[in-house]
């Protein structure tokens, strides 16, 4: 039997103004535990005894005991008490290497050189607070987001929302959001689709990803608008592309030019609607050649397309996607920059015969989409708040 701890020769430190009582008495036994003035293996009184020595309720130092216990600083035998324990749990880090006096050598464990190409020329984005507003190119202008409207749309969804919203979502995202994109695309875009084409991302970046992922082969040839966005190059890079810079004029991508300089490239990235940097429309007789070229090459085309809905001069252009005959375009958007750039939703549409391809593939880089953002974006998009703010948001850009 281990001899019972006597604890009116050991000196707690009483309880500052304000402290938990039950918090207090477990960091005070604790520390007498650690330097050794409650010595290991010893006997701890009981409960009703400590309470009477230091007037706390007893079930305050029960509190106290069962997190001692918990973290293994004392522990019950049955019959006999409780004890402290002759291995605290400081014993089991050091032995682990968790605290050792000297510094072992620097691990040489370095990344893989796809790893090294993949981050090669990344630059991380400063947070928006830390940046003027005159340099945000890449966020919508936030301070006129419609916060409270947002903020009682999420607390309607979140009161009404069933029990399976909190449960696994489906890859392909959350139906009457593709429901409500697939809607909203083909009115506004002219885009050609149901809501089995479409697949939630977590932005256009995670899109860009999936495609590069699941269409290109290191070393295959890309066609890429110069100056294009950079996000996009560095998902190509990512796959091990061979991009091919193709100069832009005021119809957009050069398709002859292209077509001099590689022939067979696997895929085409465009941004027809509002080419990114430069902000020129691709013409129909470009769009035609690009589709044409894709078809002969059985080639891809990604269509981004990147701020849309904030052209303001001449009338807005189809997207590609609604004249590709041979099923060719990969339709990309987000809802980043018409909105807010924290909400990370973008969306996907894919011919149908790659769907359950590209599902899987999402399926592997994070599930799911957040399914209860996705729940909340829907019933904004449902309840015309977000043609509002598109339609508010475009007359305000245009001045």
């Amino acid at each position: 039997m281990g001899k019972s701890a006597t604890f009116q020769d050991i000196s707690l430190t009483p309880p500052r103004e304000g402290e938990e009582l039950g918090r207090w008495l477990y960091n005070a036994l604790r520390a007498a535990i650690l330097d050794g003035r409650l010595k290991r293996g010893a006997r701890m009184p009981s409960t009703r005894n400590l309470s009477r020595q230091y007037t706390l309720a007893r079930g305050t130092v029960a509190a106290a005991f069962d997190s001692l216990k918990s973290e293994g600083y004392i522990e019950t035998k049955v019959g006999s008490g409780t004890f402290i324990a002759t291995r605290l749990p400081e014993d089991w880090m050091a032995a682990r290497g968790g605290f050792v006096d000297t510094i072992p050598e620097p691990s040489k464990a370095d990344l893989s050189r796809r790893g090294k190409g993949t981050v090669d020329g990344v630059r991380l984005l400063p947070a928006s607070h830390s940046l003027g507003k005159a340099f945000r190119s890449y966020e919508p202008a936030i301070d006129l987001f419609p916060v409270n409207l947002w903020s009682r749309v999420a607390g309607r969804v979140l009161r009404r929302a069933p029990r399976s919203l909190y449960g696994q979502g489906d890859a392909r995202g959350y139906l009457p959001l593709r429901k409500a994109v697939a809607e909203y695309v083909g009115s506004a875009r002219g885009v050609r689709c149901d809501a089995g084409r479409v697949i939630i991302t977590s932005g256009a970046q995670q899109g860009l990803d999936i495609v590069a992922r699941m269409l290109l082969d290191p070393g295959d040839a890309v066609w890429m608008e110069d100056p294009g966005y950079p996000g996009a190059r560095f998902a190509l890079n990512a796959a091990g592309a061979q991009i091919v810079p193709v100069p832009v004029d005021n119809e957009g991508l050069m398709v002859d030019e292209a077509r001099r300089q590689q022939p067979y490239a696997k895929l085409a990235y465009v941004t027809p609607a509002n080419q990114f940097p430069l902000g020129v429309a691709m013409s129909p007789r470009r769009r035609i050649e690009l589709l044409d070229w894709a078809a002969e090459e059985n080639a891809w085309v990604v269509e981004d397309d990147y701020d849309a809905e904030y052209r303001y001069s001449g009338k807005p252009l189809p997207s590609l996607q609604s004249l590709d005959r041979s099923e060719c375009v990969i339709y990309l958007g987000t809802f980043t920059k018409m909105l807010f750039n924290s909400l990370r939703l973008g969306f996907l549409i894919v011919p149908e015969r790659v769907v359950d391809a590209f599902a899987a593939a999402r399926t592997i880089v994070d599930r799911h989409p957040p399914t209860l953002e996705q729940a909340i974006l829907a019933e904004f998009i449902l309840e015309g708040h977000f043609g509002h703010h598109v339609r508010r948001m475009r007359q305000i850009y245009s001045r």
